[in-house]
């Protein structure tokens, strides 16, 4: 092909027919800038292509991480809001008055009693999101939306956790060791010879009452706490990175 415009070329030189050896140099050169211009469009469609697989296979591992992260969450959720309505059953029950033979009453308290000290946390998986914001994968993801949610993903995981933390380390520190100072552990609460005199006491009255005010923290009491901040991103998340939305 080459060899035939070139002698096309030649054959209008030896002919003296310049103008027409420059109109045509000039169309061949429009037909090679033409074709090099196809030959990019052609390698950045796929190059374009293979980026955007790329992206939906990121995005399906980031959809399934982060269903199975709210499962766990509503999860957690649940086990806090347990927590904070046996708060509120004992606090009812304020000041205690419970006599030895009040057996069913002894056992329905000391079963509020244990709920309280049950401490869960929310630890999501996170293996995706964070290849995805520590390297350059992070590039294929398209949506803005869903790249400064993934960004600002740790920071709001963090703000949340401080709660849950706080609230396992007033168990620790303060209702365990409450209850461990008067009662043996695997004693039998529902025992009459169990001294329930101690619930009685405002110190008693005073941890449960922190014991609420930690789980209210967690759990929020306006759209704006962090447990409502954590749900909306692990929502959006889901449904920016849902395969069948894309």
């Amino acid at each position: 092909m080459i060899k035939f415009f070139r002698k096309i070329r030649q054959n209008l030189l030896m002919e003296n027919k310049t103008g027409k050896y420059l109109k045509y140099a000039f169309g061949e050169i429009v037909l090679v800038v033409i074709g090099i211009l196809i030959a990019l469009s052609i390698n950045n469609w796929n190059q374009q292509r293979i980026s955007d697989n790329k992206e939906q296979i990121l995005l399906t591992e980031l959809y399934q991480e982060f269903v199975d992260n709210k499962v766990q969450f509503e999860t957690v959720i649940n086990v806090h809001q347990k927590a904070l309505e046996r708060c509120d059953s004992l606090i009812a029950r304020f000041p205690f008055v419970m006599e030895p033979e009040d057996l069913k009453n002894r056992q329905k308290v000391w079963s509020y009693i244990y709920g309280l000290k049950t401490t869960w946390t929310f630890n999501p998986s996170q293996g995706i999101i964070n290849s995805l914001v520590s390297t350059s994968s992070f590039e294929l993801i398209s949506n803005r939306e869903l790249r400064k949610l993934l960004v600002s993903w740790n920071d709001i995981l963090v703000d949340y956790q401080e709660g849950e933390i706080g609230s396992k380390k007033f168990v620790d520190d303060f209702l365990n060791p409450y209850l461990n100072d008067h009662f043996q552990v695997g004693q039998d609460y529902a025992d009459p010879r169990l001294d329930a005199s101690v619930l009685a006491s405002t110190k008693f009255e005073n941890i449960v009452h922190n014991r609420k005010e930690h789980l209210l923290n967690i759990l929020g009491r306006e759209n704006d706490m962090e447990s409502s901040k954590i749900r909306t991103a692990i929502d959006r998340i889901i449904e920016l990175s849902n395969p069948e939305n894309q």
